[in-house]
């Protein structure tokens, strides 16, 4: 008999949750009667055998066989068969299995193309494979295109009989690792067995290969899985399993960036380091990942392979662009440069058919990222030099001449002043084709060249903003600690503070990252006003997330006031940048060069003057233009939409901002351009959207290493999954924001962290947690808030409270909303003025109602207005006016099923039903009897809610609860609480339960889970 097998989750290998499904698929087919075969294909490292040791720990239902590629394995065809049926045997009652067939081995051994190499290290067949193509590729290459279909041996039968016999003691588990190193007439044989398994009776099968090795071609055909490199997510969690202490979250995002997602690559880097760079407490040694490293996970070795294939790889890897390109080279520069070196054409194919090389669309590259690392890495200075000569000269003038440049400089041993300008000079040359991965890897090498520290201090710091613009902030860093060491002018020194001052308000304290964009201001102002001008615009906006009005408004107070760009280009110092010209691109997300109208419309706003400021943040998003395609202006005109109200215009650019970011390769302007983006589509009640562009921003964000922005993103998906009801993805994500929120002086993140869990508590009934939570963050910034979102969540503290018992502790903030609402800054504030008089004037709360959803008509957020009826029905249930409420109810609940808000949906279903409109669905069992009110009542009573909490949920007063209660005891035949609560556990049984204010969890703790509440007991 088969057990079904279980993963246990703390042993689970990370973000390898659709392989271990498939796994356990092939587990559980002998529980069925059935046979189950898997290849689990990978790069080398990728984790092929951790999954195996996972499947054979959690396998139960019989033995476990398993075996592993050994050096004799690929010497003598059938050898590698021969391991697996003496492994069968020896856990059944079978004799060792006889040698494969003389006539097949002898047919086998006679063929040339599959003679075994002679070698100590079965690794090496990968070498010899490349050598034999070198050899003779116009015969074998076609043959190695797929899957043989030469006869196989007849080693089937034999097979199968060891497996009936190793079968006896239960149905086996056969695990085969690294299968392509098998020789060939053993992995023909496995493959033409593993095809025919399910005549030979219940088994399951595992096997394990080399993604791009030849000898993964055989088992063609069969199911497969390819693991592929972890998410950034998971890449992380292993780096935590793996170190010995706890680590410094941007030591763990270096490690993660470095390893690339090759699991083995992590694990290696985690234990080696120390505790103290672990901890951050030490500096990383560079670099992390060295050819040490590399061998671990690359195989054959670059030193392993034919002296031809060995220099084309070179070539490639020398050739190779990051970014877009996916760490590929352009296959006719590699073609023209390796006929240049005098290589044989045939070397393509060899490599190809070696699985060494990968052609796509006009590209190649090395098959593996280890493996482009290390054939460059490993290789001597002196043939990295003449790989990239041999470039530059297959280069011709028009051709890319800054790619030209670059293999140029990087083909000279010393420095070289004339060529450090040359290259200097075209990496400055505007040209949007040009990524900033690549000018900046050519401005590090044009002060790699240079002999002036001045120059070289300048070039260095250009390099920086470059890498930062791309989106490779650790690359960035370096190059700042090097024009740091090289010294030079105050100007030079203003871009260094600058640049490292932007780094830090994507990915640190955001008021260290104020201190030093306003220290790089006072540094430029002499010499270059305009990015003097630009460091105080990003200082605003990290006070803006810090939530200091003080210090983001005497940013912006002389944030305008510069000079417009120079006509000649000049810097103001007398010289020139780099290459002779200011790369305006370098800039943060700026209101444009000499336009002072966003920081004098976001002066206005932030003293309470909209209507000073409308038009001034008018022009600026007019000012970006149809056409515009500069994100740093567009992210500008967004947040200057949001902040007038216009929530059409502030998606539209939005969207705009995303695609430039796009075409531009500016990868550091994604992830913020997403965040506005979500945001607006938040505030226009599209949260679908907002949630997609909200996930997709947080991928960017992690890839670019932009904690911050992640933080907002994380923000804003807890508010869309507030809407869905999902509670568990609202605590996650609210989690994640506060957690990097309170590290570094994310007010803002904070505040939008935690109105989405007080939305989600209000969609669950739980009003007093919502206004508890909402309480610090409508409070006067000086006491915690955040002014930009204080007045936003206003209506929602005003519900929670009035829902709660406590309304008159909202008065103030609704007369405070409604001076917002009077200026016009957001289009729903009027109806959602309306409705907060409502909740807090009972005795005309109809009139208030109707004009509420009135205004509703002229604004867009069909949520807000559900929410709206949603009150509504529930005032006229209370006013008993049935017919009324039903109707109202009816179209809340149409609305937000529209929304895909669930909780809220239930809500509106439950008040329906308590209205004496028919239910969807009623309830099975002993509780059928109840009324909709009772049974509302009889649920909350059961989750350990008192009489009194139970009238705060659903407005009723503690006599009427009472007087229900005794009802539902006397319906159902119960005496107690504690009975009841039995009762509808066992109506309910799969039914989780809502999460418990901790009031409530503290009494279940000290009583036990169906313990009776105290008669009064006080909420927080």
């Amino acid at each position: 008999m088969t057990v079904q097998p279980t993963f246990e989750r703390r042993s689970r290998p990370h973000g390898r949750d659709a392989e271990l499904r498939s796994v356990a698929a092939v587990l559980d087919a002998p529980r069925r009667g059935g046979c189950g075969v898997l290849v689990l294909l990978g790069d080398p490292g990728m984790g092929r055998t951790a999954l195996l040791d996972h499947a054979a720990a959690a396998f139960t239902g019989g033995p476990v066989i398993r075996v592993a590629a050994a050096p004799g394995d690929c010497r003598v065809p059938g050898g590698g068969l021969r391991v697996l049926c003496d492994a069968l045997a020896r856990h059944g009652a079978a004799p060792d299995a006889p040698p494969p067939d003389a006539h097949m081995a002898d047919r086998h051994m006679a063929t040339p193309h599959t003679a075994a190499p002679h070698m100590s290290d079965p690794h090496m067949a990968g070498a010899h494979m490349a050598g034999r193509h070198m050899d003779d590729a116009h015969t074998d290459t076609a043959h190695m295109e797929g899957p043989h279909t030469a006869e196989a041996p007849m080693e089937g039968p034999r097979l199968a009989d060891a497996l009936r016999a190793a079968s006896a003691g239960g149905t086996p588990l056969v695990c085969v690792d690294d299968a392509h190193l098998w020789d060939e007439a053993s992995r023909r044989s496995l493959a033409a067995f593993l095809r025919d398994a399910p005549r030979t009776g219940p088994v399951a099968v595992l096997v394990t290969a080399a993604r791009r090795h030849p000898g993964s071609r055989d088992f063609a055909g069969l199911p497969s899985v390819v693991l592929g490199p972890l998410s950034r997510g998971a890449a992380a969690r292993v780096v935590d399993d793996a170190a010995a202490v706890p680590v410094e979250p941007s030591v763990r995002e270096e490690l993660v960036t470095e390893a690339d997602g090759n699991p083995a690559l992590l694990v290696l880097l985690a234990e080696r380091l120390s505790p103290a760079r672990l901890a951050g407490s030490e500096p990383l040694p560079g670099p992390l990942v060295d050819t040490v490293a590399l061998r671990r996970v690359v195989s054959p070795a670059p030193d392993e392979l034919p002296e031809e294939v060995r220099a084309l790889l070179l070539l490639v890897a020398a050739a190779s662009e990051d970014g877009p390109a996916g760490g590929t080279a352009d296959a006719g520069l590699v073609r023209d440069a390796a006929r240049h070196a005098g290589l044989p054409g045939r070397v393509f194919a060899a490599a190809e058919a070696a699985g060494l090389l990968v052609r796509s669309g006009g590209r190649v590259g090395c098959a593996t990222v280890p493996l482009r690392r290390l054939v460059y890495e490993d290789a001597a200075p002196d043939r990295r030099r003449a790989a990239h000569g041999t470039l530059a000269a297959a280069l011709d003038g028009s051709r890319n001449p800054l790619a030209r440049l670059t293999h140029t400089a990087l083909s000279v041993p010393g420095p070289d002043p004339r060529l450090a300008a040359a290259l200097a000079a075209e990496a400055a040359r505007e040209d949007a084709r040009r990524p900033h991965r690549e000018r900046s890897a050519a401005l590090a090498r044009a002060a790699e060249l240079t002999t002036g520290t001045g120059a070289r201090g300048e070039r260095l710091v250009a390099a920086a903003e470059q890498a930062r613009l791309a989106g490779l902030p650790g690359r960035a860093r370096e190059l700042l600690a090097a024009a740091r060491a090289a010294g030079g002018h105050d100007a030079v020194r203003g871009r260094v503070e600058l640049v490292s001052g932007l780094l830090g308000a994507d990915d640190g304290p955001v008021l260290d990252a104020y201190e030093s964009l306003t220290a790089a201001a006072r540094l430029l102002d002499p010499y270059d006003p305009d990015r003097a001008a630009v460091a105080r615009l990003a200082a605003a906006d990290a006070a803006w997330a810090a939530g200091d009005v003080a210090a983001c408004l005497a940013a912006l107070d002389t944030a305008g006031h510069r000079r417009a760009e120079r006509p000649d280009g000049t810097d103001g110092t007398g010289g020139t940048g780099a290459g002779g010209r200011r790369a305006p691109e370098c800039a943060p997300p700026g209101g444009g060069w000499g336009d002072d109208a966003y920081p004098a419309g976001l002066r206005a706003a932030l003293r309470g003057r909209l209507d000073l400021a409308r038009e001034p943040l008018r022009r600026t998003v007019e000012r970006a233009g149809p056409g515009g395609a500069d994100p740093a202006r567009l992210l500008r005109a967004g947040a200057a939409a949001l902040v007038t109200g216009d929530v059409a215009a502030a998606c539209r650019v939005g969207a705009r901002a995303v695609a430039a970011a796009r075409a531009s390769g500016s990868a550091v302007f994604e992830p913020r351009a997403l965040e506005y983006l979500a945001y607006a589509e938040l505030r226009a009640g599209r949260h679908g959207r907002a949630r997609a562009h909200a996930e997709e921003g947080l991928r960017a964000a992690g890839q670019t290493g932009q904690r911050n922005t992640a933080a907002h993103l994380h923000a804003v998906l807890a508010l869309a999954l507030s809407v869905e009801g999902d509670e568990t993805g609202v605590a996650a994500h609210t989690g994640r924001a506060m957690d990097t929120a309170r590290r570094h002086g994310l007010a803002q993140a904070a505040a939008l962290a935690q109105w989405a869990s007080a939305r989600a508590d209000l969609s669950r009934g739980r009003a007093p947690e919502a206004a508890a939570r909402l309480r610090p963050v409508v409070r006067p910034v000086a006491r915690g808030g955040h002014f930009a979102v204080r007045v936003l969540a206003i209506p929602c503290y005003v519900e929670a409270t009035a829902l709660a018992g406590q309304a008159g502790a909202a008065r103030s903030a609704v007369e405070e909303f409604a001076v917002w609402a009077s200026l016009g800054g957001d289009p729903q504030a009027p109806a959602l003025l309306a409705r907060c008089r409502a909740l807090l004037d009972p005795a005309e709360a109809g009139d208030w109602y109707e004009r509420a959803l009135h205004r509703h008509e002229s604004a867009s957020g069909e949520f807000e207005r559900a929410r709206t009826l949603l009150l509504y029905g529930k005032w006229l249930r209370r006013q008993r006016r049935p017919r009324e409420a039903a109707d109202r109810l009816r179209e809340a609940l149409v609305a937000f099923e529209q929304c895909g808000a669930r909780g809220w949906a239930e809500m509106a279903d439950s008040e329906l039903r308590a209205s004496g409109s028919a239910p969807r669905s009623r309830p099975e069992g002993g509780l059928a009897g109840l009324t909709a009110q009772q049974m509302r009542i009889a649920l909350l009573v059961a989750d350990g809610a008192t009489n009194r909490e139970v009238a705060v949920r659903l407005s009723l007063s503690p006599r009427t609860v009472d007087h229900h209660l005794r009802n539902v005891f006397a319906t159902l035949g119960v005496r107690s609480r504690v009975d009841l609560a039995r009762m509808v556990d066992r109506a309910h049984p799969a039914d989780p339960a809502p999460p418990e204010a901790p009031a409530v969890r503290a009494v279940r703790d000290r009583h036990g889970p169906h313990a009776e509440r105290p008669r009064a007991h006080p909420r927080a």
